[in-house]
């Protein structure tokens, strides 16, 4: 399901000119490095993003009824040259901070459920 559902994401940043840099997450939340032109906002493509691939784990990925939703909220930050190479190798090994305890606080949702 992972797999496909990242697929998804890296088709739906494509079509909006965002190259993917990191994706991974849990079963509730992504996280998400790309590059963006200038010329989209920022909040749009989290729109979008957040919705086309929600759509595609409820029609495609999920028994017939089964109930599916991210989050309800996002949030978007930029990356300094100095951290990207941390962000990056934080964001494709979420399952084994989760599972360690190793978490960002200002990258993790606050209300962990």
């Amino acid at each position: 399901m992972e797999r496909s559902l990242y697929r998804c994401i890296h088709a739906e940043c494509k079509k909006l000119k965002c190259e993917v840099i990191a994706v991974g997450g849990m079963p509730d939340h992504v996280h998400l490095a790309v590059s963006v032109p200038m010329t989209l906002e920022l909040w749009k493509i989290m729109h979008q993003v957040k919705g086309v691939s929600s759509q595609f784990v409820r029609d495609q990925l999920l028994p017939p009824g089964e109930v599916f939703g991210w989050r309800d909220n996002y949030g978007v930050s930029s990356i300094s040259s100095s951290h990207k190479k941390a962000v990056i190798e934080y964001i494709r090994n979420q399952k084994q901070h989760h599972a360690d305890g190793t978490l960002w606080p200002n990258a993790e949702p606050l209300d962990e459920e």
